[in-house]
């Protein structure tokens, strides 16, 4: 595309030095010949060259273009890099110390960036410090993301804009006003992923009022009406727990947690899905006495039939499936936890216990197995692409 100056310049050309040297028949077609070499010179010179720039919008469409600049970065990178986009630690007052964080950030070893309970001064200059070390070290900046249902951000971002709890809300029109006011802090802050809506039910006691309810048809048309402001103001929205927290007995924070037979909520998720949400976050809770999906004692994230052959497979999701934090009590006493979860189809590690071992495990992991390596690339692709969509690449 050549810009308006460009054009400007292409009309104002003085030819009359070169009309001056030709007889009268040829200067029509030497005119136009020097126009299409000028024309030619301007599309292909670094200072006139137009950079496609994409939209959340983009993501789940077919784009040549947007494919070409993803698989771009990715050939810049070494394994160890790559791997690395696939893991998120946190910040602030219940995450890990900030020497630690940087240190990952300076090896470039972190896709993404979870702020978990801190202010919103504190984290704007997270965003600043993280973006300048990867800048300043040749690596894509992460993505920040944040738990700001509206239930919890008053609690998990100090100084945010107050709103309803989450099972206070009735209307869609509310709904909206809620996602617009999170989404103007998010944006003004810089965090770009926020890990809501919870579109569990709220019989359990851990989900109950961050929950729209009891009534699916609810629940889901107010999660579809979050989800579309949240991503319409450039955040990616992340439809939780999947596959599903509100109806099991207990807490994954504390321990590993069953889904006993069906599982009733799993429904929920196709029109979810169909309403193009762009990342979904798989719960720390097994499955037993169900034929199909039987975890075998192991939670969700750790598991393939649940994560790739349920979700990804049966259900149609092609977006970023992001783990709950791994230093959860249904979680944390797997071995190679973080392993078990990609090898499940997991894109993204949230709060790995030992960030170092995981890249070092899946490093490892994928030099014997092609298919495995095959996954890993495509997952890495796939936040590759969700920042370039974000314009943070």
């Amino acid at each position: 595309m050549v810009s308006i100056l460009s054009m400007n310049i292409i009309n104002n050309f003085n030819f009359k030095n070169y009309m001056m040297k030709i007889t009268m028949n040829k200067r029509k077609n030497y005119l136009g010949s020097m126009k299409i070499k000028f024309l030619t010179f301007l599309f292909f010179s670094p200072v006139f060259f137009y950079c496609q720039s994409f939209s959340l919008n983009d993501f789940f469409d077919y784009s040549p273009v947007l494919q070409k600049e993803v698989d771009r970065v990715f050939d810049s990178m070494n394994d160890t890099s790559r791997v690395g986009q696939l893991i998120v630690p946190a910040v602030g007052r219940l995450g890990k110390p900030d020497k630690h964080v940087i240190d990952l950030c300076e090896k470039g070893k972190i896709g993404g960036v979870l702020l978990l309970n801190g202010t919103v001064e504190s984290f704007t200059n997270y965003v600043h410090l993280f973006d300048s070390i990867s800048k300043a070290n040749g690596f894509p900046s992460p993505i920040y993301s944040a738990d700001a249902e509206p239930t919890l951000i008053k609690y998990k971002i100090k100084g945010s804009t107050p709103v309803p709890k989450t099972n206070a809300i009735k209307t869609i029109q509310e709904v909206e006003s809620v996602a617009q006011q999170i989404s103007d802090d998010l944006n003004a802050i810089g965090i770009t992923q926020n890990f809501a809506p919870v579109i569990d039910a709220s019989p359990n006691e851990v989900v109950s009022n961050r929950s729209f309810g009891l009534n699916m048809d609810t629940v889901i048309d107010f999660s579809n009406a979050f989800i579309d402001v949240t991503q319409s103001y450039g955040i990616i929205a992340t439809a939780k727990h999947f596959p599903g927290h509100g109806f099991v007995s207990g807490d994954t924070h504390k321990k590993l947690v069953y889904i006993d037979g069906k599982m009733k909520e799993v429904e929920n998720y196709l029109p979810i899905i169909a309403n193009d949400v762009l990342s979904v976050m798989v719960a720390h809770i097994a499955i037993k006495n169900n034929d199909h999906f039987s975890t075998d004692n192991l939670p969700a994230t750790c598991s393939r039939k649940i994560v790739t052959d349920l979700l990804k497979d049966s259900l149609g999701f092609n977006g970023l499936v992001v783990t709950d934090a791994l230093n959860m009590g249904g979680v944390v006493n797997v071995p190679n936890c973080g392993l078990k979860a990609i090898k499940a189809g997991c894109d993204m590690l949230l709060m790995p216990v030992d960030e170092e071992k995981d890249i070092n495990d899946i490093l490892s992991a994928i030099q014997n197995d092609i298919e495995l390596k095959l996954d890993v690339y495509s997952s890495v692709k796939k936040v590759i692409r969700l920042k370039l969509c974000l314009g943070i690449l």
